[in-house]
């Protein structure tokens, strides 16, 4: 795995070839070409969609005790050191605003263990 990241960091320092950076919750997303009626394209990214959870809802998951006060960008910055990773978290759990997680002290949510959701079974 180690041989595929200077590839994948020279690809990220290409224009055009990843409209998203690895970190991002759509980089490995599909990316649709609209056609104009004047033969112009519109480039966009397609439905993201998630895998359905497992039963107990934190699929490859460690639960963590939401309290007071906490965010989702920061307990991504506590457990995966980027508080951009916010999405792994929100993908992780039935909720459909991130702010829900948090919103409640006391919850039980899923943290997603280190390379616990593999990027390319997210699309459509």
């Amino acid at each position: 795995m180690a041989d595929i990241e200077p590839y994948e960091s020279a690809l990220d320092a290409i224009p055009g070839a990843h409209p998203y950076p690895r970190t991002s919750r759509y980089h490995d997303a599909e990316i649709g070409i609209h056609r104009r009626p004047d033969g112009s394209e519109v480039r966009y990214t397609k439905r993201r969609l998630l895998p359905p959870l497992e039963d107990d809802g934190h699929q490859e998951a460690q639960p963590h005790v939401v309290g007071a006060g906490e965010r989702p960008d920061l307990l991504a910055q506590r457990y995966f050191g980027d508080p951009g990773q916010w999405w792994q978290i929100a993908d992780a759990n039935p909720v459909l605003d991130p702010r829900e997680l948090t919103d409640e002290a006391g919850r039980i949510i899923g943290i997603p263990i280190a390379g616990g959701f593999p990027r390319g079974d997210r699309r459509v």
